[in-house]
């Protein structure tokens, strides 16, 4: 955290009592200190963080395009610092079909909305929470919660393939 002061000089008069003579009074100047404070730049706002390994995620789309090939978003995240809900949100890369969109709990882990599956770097992201063993417990290994899903381990780096909304997927 960075601290910066900041000194401001106040000039005043008071004025002239009433009494047994006149005086004169000076311009008196006194000095007022002020500290501001300013929290260090967040891993928003700079992503590569010299030391901090980092997870690069790539995003494949529900739907093939015109062309028939699937739509794939990349990102990046330092390594065991937000779940992958987090990591998409900030990214504005699309997590919910329309029903989740509607009806989420905001990342709560009580909805089963914001289902992604793994398809490659499972070993890069944490165990399955117990939210998870209860919404997914008929659904393939493969498939997580975004929201119950650390991106990381603050230790490991290196790629995870996301496959978004795999319900569409026939």
């Amino acid at each position: 955290m960075a601290c910066m002061q900041f000194t401001n000089a106040v000039s005043f008069r008071p004025e002239q009592l009433s009494g047994a003579g006149t005086r004169d009074y000076q311009n008196l100047a006194r000095r007022k200190s002020v500290s501001v404070s300013f929290a260090g730049i967040s891993a928003e706002m700079s992503p590569a963080q010299p030391g901090k390994p980092e997870i690069e995620l790539e995003f494949i789309g529900p739907k093939p395009g015109n062309d028939g090939s699937y739509p794939v978003e990349s990102a990046k995240a330092i390594s065991g610092e937000k779940l992958l809900r987090d990591v998409m949100s900030d990214n504005k890369i699309e997590l919910y079909a329309t029903y989740g969109k509607l009806m989420n709990c905001g990342g709560g882990g009580s909805c089963g909305t914001c289902i992604v599956e793994i398809i490659d770097g499972k070993d890069l992201l944490n165990e399955r929470t117990n939210t998870e063993l209860k919404y997914l417990k008929k659904k393939p290994e493969s498939w997580r919660l975004a929201c119950q899903t650390i991106v990381g381990n603050k230790e490991n780096s290196g790629k995870v393939v996301v496959q978004r909304i795999p319900q569409w997927k026939k």
